[in-house]
């Protein structure tokens, strides 16, 4: 297994019921896209392990999951708060112009008017549109740490060069 393809895609949550369920979590646009990836891995105990998704259900406001051999609740509760990876490779296709935020997180953030603004160190999901968190150079002449910048293509998002690691922005590097 090459766990430097691996991927973030959920977290699983806290046990439900008696019987090795446990609440998980789907950072997919599509949270229920999450079951479709294989296999998942875990890293616990300071290895890589894999976990088969034995069944998945909804419940409630949550979606719930039995992981194979995880058969009662003392079980379910030392997989709590586990993160739950993916091979990159196992990911759709995308479209032009879409991005997945594991490509943008690294990529250098360049004004229109040339001005180097830092680095992509994070992408956050606010409802309305994603935002990217830039963290700026030690030496920013207009003192900022990060930024916050709305990924909003044509607005505030010029050209997005994933070959350069690079985005270039609409963006006063004073804000």
């Amino acid at each position: 297994m090459n766990t430097e393809n691996l991927i973030i895609v959920g977290k699983l949550g806290s046990s439900y019921g008696i019987r090795g369920w446990l609440r998980v979590f789907s950072f997919t646009e599509h949270p229920e896209s999450l079951f479709g990836y294989k296999p998942w891995y875990i890293f616990k105990a300071g290895e890589w392990q894999e976990a088969e998704v034995e069944s998945f259900k909804p419940h409630n406001q949550d979606t719930i999951v039995k992981i194979k051999g995880i058969n009662d609740r003392d079980d379910a509760n030392t997989l709590t708060n586990f993160e739950i990876y993916v091979d990159a490779q196992e990911l759709p296709a995308l479209g032009e112009g879409d991005f997945y935020w594991k490509d943008l997180i690294g990529c250098k953030v360049i004004a229109v008017n040339g001005y180097d603004l830092g680095q992509v160190t994070d992408l956050m999901e606010t409802g309305s549109n994603d935002v990217l968190v830039v963290k700026a150079n030690l030496k920013d002449a207009f003192g900022a740490k990060e930024r916050l910048i709305p990924f909003v293509d044509d607005q505030f998002i010029k050209h997005v060069d994933l070959s350069a690691r690079t985005i270039t922005v609409d963006w006063d590097p004073a804000f």
